[in-house]
Protein backbone atom coordinates (compact mmCIF):
# COMPACT_ATOMS: atom_id res chain seq x y z
CA UNK A 1 0.00 0.00 0.00
CA UNK A 2 2.80 2.39 0.95
CA UNK A 3 4.58 1.48 -2.29
CA UNK A 4 1.43 2.34 -4.30
CA UNK A 5 1.11 5.69 -2.54
CA UNK A 6 4.77 6.42 -3.30
CA UNK A 7 4.33 5.47 -6.95
CA UNK A 8 1.19 7.62 -7.30
CA UNK A 9 2.98 10.55 -5.69
CA UNK A 10 5.89 10.26 -8.12
CA UNK A 11 3.50 10.05 -11.09
CA UNK A 12 1.54 13.10 -9.91
CA UNK A 13 4.75 15.07 -9.44
CA UNK A 14 5.95 14.09 -12.90
CA UNK A 15 2.62 15.14 -14.43
CA UNK A 16 2.77 18.50 -12.67
CA UNK A 17 6.29 19.12 -13.98
CA UNK A 18 5.22 18.11 -17.51
CA UNK A 19 2.21 20.43 -17.41
CA UNK A 20 4.40 23.30 -16.22
CA UNK A 21 6.83 22.70 -19.08
CA UNK A 22 4.02 22.63 -21.65
CA UNK A 23 2.40 25.70 -20.18
CA UNK A 24 5.44 27.96 -20.03
CA UNK A 25 7.69 26.68 -22.79
CA UNK A 26 7.51 29.08 -25.78
CA UNK A 27 6.43 27.28 -28.93
CA UNK A 28 8.35 28.16 -32.07
CA UNK A 29 5.90 26.96 -34.71
CA UNK A 30 2.25 26.30 -35.42
CA UNK A 31 2.65 22.69 -36.53
CA UNK A 32 -0.60 21.50 -38.05
CA UNK A 33 -2.48 24.65 -37.05
CA UNK A 34 -4.09 27.25 -39.31
CA UNK A 35 -2.76 30.79 -39.10
CA UNK A 36 -5.36 33.52 -39.64
CA UNK A 37 -4.35 36.59 -41.65
CA UNK A 38 -6.91 39.43 -41.66
CA UNK A 39 -6.65 41.96 -44.49
CA UNK A 40 -7.85 45.57 -44.26
CA UNK A 41 -9.51 45.74 -47.66
CA UNK A 42 -11.67 43.48 -49.80
CA UNK A 43 -10.06 41.13 -52.30
CA UNK A 44 -8.95 43.23 -55.26
CA UNK A 45 -5.79 44.24 -57.08
CA UNK A 46 -4.58 46.36 -54.15
CA UNK A 47 -3.95 43.15 -52.17
CA UNK A 48 -2.36 41.26 -55.07
CA UNK A 49 0.60 40.04 -53.04
CA UNK A 50 -1.60 38.76 -50.23
CA UNK A 51 -3.71 36.81 -52.73
CA UNK A 52 -0.63 35.37 -54.45
CA UNK A 53 0.89 34.31 -51.12
CA UNK A 54 -2.21 32.17 -50.60
CA UNK A 55 -3.39 30.91 -53.99
CA UNK A 56 0.10 31.02 -55.53
CA UNK A 57 1.40 28.56 -52.95
CA UNK A 58 3.98 30.78 -51.22
CA UNK A 59 2.63 30.05 -47.75
CA UNK A 60 2.31 26.35 -48.53
CA UNK A 61 5.92 26.14 -49.74
CA UNK A 62 6.98 27.69 -46.43
CA UNK A 63 5.21 24.87 -44.60
CA UNK A 64 2.42 27.16 -43.37
CA UNK A 65 -1.33 26.68 -43.42
CA UNK A 66 -2.70 30.22 -43.70
CA UNK A 67 -6.29 31.39 -44.02
CA UNK A 68 -6.25 34.78 -45.78
CA UNK A 69 -9.43 36.62 -44.85
CA UNK A 70 -10.60 39.76 -46.62
CA UNK A 71 -11.29 42.93 -44.69
CA UNK A 72 -13.78 45.69 -45.26
CA UNK A 73 -16.28 47.59 -43.15
CA UNK A 74 -16.50 46.28 -39.61
CA UNK A 75 -13.25 44.29 -39.84
CA UNK A 76 -10.34 45.37 -37.63
CA UNK A 77 -7.17 43.30 -37.70
CA UNK A 78 -5.73 44.73 -34.49
CA UNK A 79 -8.86 43.94 -32.49
CA UNK A 80 -8.79 40.41 -33.89
CA UNK A 81 -5.15 40.06 -32.83
CA UNK A 82 -6.10 41.09 -29.30
CA UNK A 83 -9.04 38.69 -29.19
CA UNK A 84 -6.98 35.82 -30.58
CA UNK A 85 -9.04 35.54 -33.77
CA UNK A 86 -6.09 36.46 -36.00
CA UNK A 87 -2.34 35.82 -35.87
CA UNK A 88 -1.39 38.43 -38.46
CA UNK A 89 -3.20 41.34 -40.01
CA UNK A 90 -3.04 44.46 -42.15
CA UNK A 91 -3.68 47.84 -40.57
CA UNK A 92 -3.09 51.47 -41.51
CA UNK A 93 -0.68 53.54 -39.45
CA UNK A 94 -3.45 55.55 -37.80
CA UNK A 95 -5.09 52.32 -36.63
CA UNK A 96 -1.78 51.16 -35.15
CA UNK A 97 -1.16 54.49 -33.41
CA UNK A 98 -4.69 54.70 -31.98
CA UNK A 99 -4.39 51.12 -30.73
CA UNK A 100 -1.05 51.86 -29.05
CA UNK A 101 -2.61 54.82 -27.26
CA UNK A 102 -5.15 52.38 -25.80
CA UNK A 103 -2.39 50.01 -24.69
CA UNK A 104 -2.63 47.41 -27.45
CA UNK A 105 0.23 44.91 -27.80
CA UNK A 106 0.80 45.41 -31.54
CA UNK A 107 4.01 45.49 -33.57
CA UNK A 108 4.63 46.38 -37.22
CA UNK A 109 6.41 43.75 -39.30
CA UNK A 110 6.42 45.44 -42.71
CA UNK A 111 5.12 48.53 -44.51
CA UNK A 112 3.42 47.34 -47.69
CA UNK A 113 2.68 50.73 -49.28
CA UNK A 114 5.71 52.98 -49.61
CA UNK A 115 3.41 55.62 -51.12
CA UNK A 116 -0.05 56.15 -49.65
CA UNK A 117 -2.68 55.31 -52.29
CA UNK A 118 -4.97 57.99 -50.81
CA UNK A 119 -4.76 60.83 -53.33
CA UNK A 120 -7.08 63.32 -55.05
CA UNK A 121 -8.28 63.26 -58.66
CA UNK A 122 -9.20 66.30 -60.75
CA UNK A 123 -9.86 67.05 -64.41
CA UNK A 124 -6.98 68.11 -66.64
CA UNK A 125 -8.92 71.08 -68.00
CA UNK A 126 -8.70 72.68 -64.55
CA UNK A 127 -5.63 74.67 -63.46
CA UNK A 128 -2.89 72.23 -62.55
CA UNK A 129 -1.95 71.85 -58.89
CA UNK A 130 1.78 72.55 -58.99
CA UNK A 131 2.11 73.96 -55.47
CA UNK A 132 0.05 73.72 -52.29
CA UNK A 133 -0.99 77.33 -52.78
CA UNK A 134 -2.85 76.16 -55.89
CA UNK A 135 -5.41 74.55 -53.60
CA UNK A 136 -6.77 78.02 -52.78
CA UNK A 137 -10.28 78.50 -54.11
CA UNK A 138 -10.74 74.82 -55.03
CA UNK A 139 -13.85 72.81 -54.18
CA UNK A 140 -12.39 69.78 -52.40
CA UNK A 141 -14.05 66.57 -51.25
CA UNK A 142 -13.04 64.91 -47.97
CA UNK A 143 -14.41 62.12 -45.84
CA UNK A 144 -15.20 63.80 -42.54
CA UNK A 145 -13.43 61.83 -39.82
CA UNK A 146 -11.32 59.96 -42.38
CA UNK A 147 -7.61 59.97 -43.08
CA UNK A 148 -8.11 62.13 -46.15
CA UNK A 149 -9.57 64.92 -43.99
CA UNK A 150 -6.53 64.77 -41.69
CA UNK A 151 -4.14 64.77 -44.66
CA UNK A 152 -5.93 67.67 -46.37
CA UNK A 153 -5.94 69.75 -43.18
CA UNK A 154 -2.20 69.14 -42.88
CA UNK A 155 -1.64 70.21 -46.50
CA UNK A 156 -3.69 73.38 -46.04
CA UNK A 157 -1.81 74.28 -42.85
CA UNK A 158 1.52 73.70 -44.59
CA UNK A 159 0.40 76.05 -47.37
CA UNK A 160 -0.67 78.69 -44.86
CA UNK A 161 -4.29 78.26 -45.94
CA UNK A 162 -7.38 77.94 -43.75
CA UNK A 163 -10.61 76.03 -44.44
CA UNK A 164 -12.07 79.40 -45.46
CA UNK A 165 -9.62 79.59 -48.37
CA UNK A 166 -11.16 76.49 -49.95
CA UNK A 167 -14.60 74.95 -50.20
CA UNK A 168 -14.89 71.60 -48.45
CA UNK A 169 -17.67 69.08 -49.14
CA UNK A 170 -18.40 65.76 -47.47
CA UNK A 171 -17.68 62.66 -49.55
CA UNK A 172 -20.12 59.75 -49.62
CA UNK A 173 -19.90 56.31 -51.18
CA UNK A 174 -20.61 57.39 -54.76
CA UNK A 175 -18.79 59.57 -57.29
CA UNK A 176 -21.83 61.52 -58.50
CA UNK A 177 -20.76 64.97 -57.21
CA UNK A 178 -17.40 64.61 -58.97
CA UNK A 179 -18.86 63.18 -62.18
CA UNK A 180 -21.40 66.02 -62.33
CA UNK A 181 -18.62 68.55 -61.67
CA UNK A 182 -20.15 69.72 -58.42
CA UNK A 183 -16.86 68.97 -56.62
CA UNK A 184 -13.55 69.72 -58.37
CA UNK A 185 -11.00 67.68 -56.41
CA UNK A 186 -12.09 64.24 -55.22
CA UNK A 187 -10.36 61.78 -52.82
CA UNK A 188 -9.66 58.31 -54.20
CA UNK A 189 -7.43 55.33 -53.67
CA UNK A 190 -5.12 55.91 -56.62
CA UNK A 191 -4.78 52.26 -57.60
CA UNK A 192 -8.45 51.25 -57.37
CA UNK A 193 -11.11 53.99 -57.45
CA UNK A 194 -8.69 56.32 -59.22
CA UNK A 195 -8.30 53.86 -62.08
CA UNK A 196 -12.06 53.35 -62.37
CA UNK A 197 -12.75 57.10 -62.54
CA UNK A 198 -9.87 57.75 -64.91
CA UNK A 199 -11.14 55.03 -67.24
CA UNK A 200 -14.74 56.25 -67.07
CA UNK A 201 -13.87 59.87 -67.85
CA UNK A 202 -11.50 58.81 -70.65
CA UNK A 203 -14.43 57.06 -72.32
CA UNK A 204 -16.21 60.43 -72.27
CA UNK A 205 -13.23 62.25 -73.74
CA UNK A 206 -11.97 63.75 -70.46
CA UNK A 207 -8.47 63.46 -69.01
CA UNK A 208 -7.49 63.59 -65.34
CA UNK A 209 -4.56 64.33 -63.06
CA UNK A 210 -3.78 63.13 -59.54
CA UNK A 211 -2.72 65.21 -56.57
CA UNK A 212 -0.36 63.18 -54.36
CA UNK A 213 0.30 64.59 -50.84
CA UNK A 214 3.67 62.78 -50.70
CA UNK A 215 4.90 65.04 -53.52
CA UNK A 216 4.45 67.96 -51.13
CA UNK A 217 6.18 66.47 -48.12
CA UNK A 218 3.19 64.90 -46.38
CA UNK A 219 3.76 61.16 -45.89
CA UNK A 220 0.89 59.56 -44.00
CA UNK A 221 1.62 55.82 -43.80
CA UNK A 222 -0.99 53.45 -45.21
CA UNK A 223 -1.25 49.67 -44.88
CA UNK A 224 1.29 47.61 -42.97
CA UNK A 225 1.54 44.03 -41.72
CA UNK A 226 1.07 43.66 -37.97
CA UNK A 227 1.08 41.00 -35.28
CA UNK A 228 1.07 40.95 -31.51
CA UNK A 229 4.15 41.32 -29.34
CA UNK A 230 3.27 37.98 -27.78
CA UNK A 231 3.27 36.27 -31.17
CA UNK A 232 6.69 37.77 -31.87
CA UNK A 233 8.13 36.48 -28.58
CA UNK A 234 6.57 33.02 -28.51
CA UNK A 235 6.67 32.09 -32.19
CA UNK A 236 9.61 33.92 -33.84
CA UNK A 237 10.23 31.15 -36.36
CA UNK A 238 6.62 31.20 -37.50
CA UNK A 239 6.66 34.98 -37.83
CA UNK A 240 9.86 34.83 -39.88
CA UNK A 241 8.51 32.11 -42.17
CA UNK A 242 5.22 33.97 -42.65
CA UNK A 243 6.90 37.28 -43.52
CA UNK A 244 9.46 35.69 -45.84
CA UNK A 245 6.68 33.98 -47.79
CA UNK A 246 4.44 37.06 -47.84
CA UNK A 247 7.08 39.51 -49.03
CA UNK A 248 8.32 37.03 -51.65
CA UNK A 249 4.75 36.82 -52.93
CA UNK A 250 4.55 40.60 -53.15
CA UNK A 251 7.84 40.68 -55.10
CA UNK A 252 6.30 38.17 -57.51
CA UNK A 253 3.03 40.14 -57.71
CA UNK A 254 4.59 43.47 -58.72
CA UNK A 255 6.99 41.99 -61.28
CA UNK A 256 5.58 42.88 -64.74
CA UNK A 257 6.93 39.58 -66.08
CA UNK A 258 4.36 37.74 -63.93
CA UNK A 259 1.36 39.92 -64.84
CA UNK A 260 -0.71 37.25 -66.60
CA UNK A 261 -0.39 34.81 -63.69
CA UNK A 262 -1.06 37.49 -61.09
CA UNK A 263 -4.19 38.75 -62.85
CA UNK A 264 -5.48 35.19 -63.14
CA UNK A 265 -5.14 34.69 -59.39
CA UNK A 266 -6.78 38.05 -58.60
CA UNK A 267 -9.71 37.25 -60.88
CA UNK A 268 -10.50 34.17 -58.80
CA UNK A 269 -11.00 36.37 -55.74
CA UNK A 270 -12.23 39.68 -57.17
CA UNK A 271 -15.61 39.18 -58.81
CA UNK A 272 -16.68 42.83 -58.83
CA UNK A 273 -14.07 44.37 -61.14
CA UNK A 274 -14.08 44.28 -64.92
CA UNK A 275 -11.32 42.31 -66.65
CA UNK A 276 -10.10 45.38 -68.54
CA UNK A 277 -9.73 47.39 -65.32
CA UNK A 278 -7.58 44.97 -63.31
CA UNK A 279 -4.42 45.32 -65.47
CA UNK A 280 -4.60 49.10 -65.07
CA UNK A 281 -5.08 48.75 -61.33
CA UNK A 282 -2.08 46.42 -61.10
CA UNK A 283 0.01 48.91 -63.09
CA UNK A 284 -1.02 51.69 -60.68
CA UNK A 285 -0.29 49.50 -57.64
CA UNK A 286 3.30 48.62 -58.55
CA UNK A 287 4.90 52.04 -57.91
CA UNK A 288 3.02 52.39 -54.62
CA UNK A 289 4.51 49.15 -53.31
CA UNK A 290 7.90 49.33 -55.03
CA UNK A 291 8.65 52.89 -56.21
CA UNK A 292 11.93 51.80 -57.84
CA UNK A 293 14.06 48.71 -58.32
CA UNK A 294 16.23 49.57 -55.33
CA UNK A 295 13.31 49.61 -52.91
CA UNK A 296 13.00 46.51 -50.77
CA UNK A 297 9.35 45.53 -50.46
CA UNK A 298 8.09 45.87 -46.91
CA UNK A 299 10.76 48.34 -45.79
CA UNK A 300 9.57 50.56 -42.94
CA UNK A 301 9.94 54.31 -43.43
CA UNK A 302 10.53 55.48 -39.85
CA UNK A 303 10.37 59.17 -40.77
CA UNK A 304 6.97 58.69 -42.37
CA UNK A 305 5.72 56.91 -39.24
CA UNK A 306 7.03 59.73 -37.06
CA UNK A 307 5.34 62.28 -39.30
CA UNK A 308 2.07 60.33 -39.21
CA UNK A 309 2.18 60.28 -35.40
CA UNK A 310 2.97 64.00 -35.32
CA UNK A 311 0.08 64.78 -37.67
CA UNK A 312 -2.30 62.80 -35.47
CA UNK A 313 -1.14 64.63 -32.34
CA UNK A 314 -1.55 68.03 -34.00
CA UNK A 315 -4.94 66.98 -35.35
CA UNK A 316 -5.96 65.85 -31.84
CA UNK A 317 -6.63 62.32 -33.05
CA UNK A 318 -4.51 61.14 -30.14
CA UNK A 319 -3.83 62.98 -26.88
CA UNK A 320 -0.06 62.49 -26.75
CA UNK A 321 2.76 60.75 -28.67
CA UNK A 322 2.90 56.96 -28.33
CA UNK A 323 6.52 56.41 -29.48
CA UNK A 324 5.35 54.38 -32.46
CA UNK A 325 8.92 53.80 -33.67
CA UNK A 326 9.48 51.48 -30.70
CA UNK A 327 6.87 49.14 -32.20
CA UNK A 328 8.43 48.98 -35.68
CA UNK A 329 10.22 45.64 -35.73
CA UNK A 330 10.38 44.94 -39.46
CA UNK A 331 13.10 45.97 -41.93
CA UNK A 332 13.84 49.64 -41.19
CA UNK A 333 14.73 52.26 -43.78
Amino acid sequence: MNQNIKTNTVIRAALIVLCMILLFAPATAFAGETLNYRLKWLFNTSVAGDIIADTGGFFKKAGLDVSVNEGGTGKNAIKELELGYANFGVASADQVIRALEKGADVVVLAQLFQVNPMQWIYRSDQPEIKALSDLKGRHIGVTFGGNDETIMNTLLAKAGLTPKDVRISSVRFNFTPFLKKKVDVWPVYRNTQGVVLENRLAAEGEQVKFFNPADYGVSFVANSVVTSGTMMKKHPDTVKAFMTALLSAWEFAVDPANEAQVLAHIKKKDKGTRDDIRPKQLEATRPLIKPDNRTKIGIIDTRAWQQTESIMVKGKQIVAPVDVTSRLVGPIN
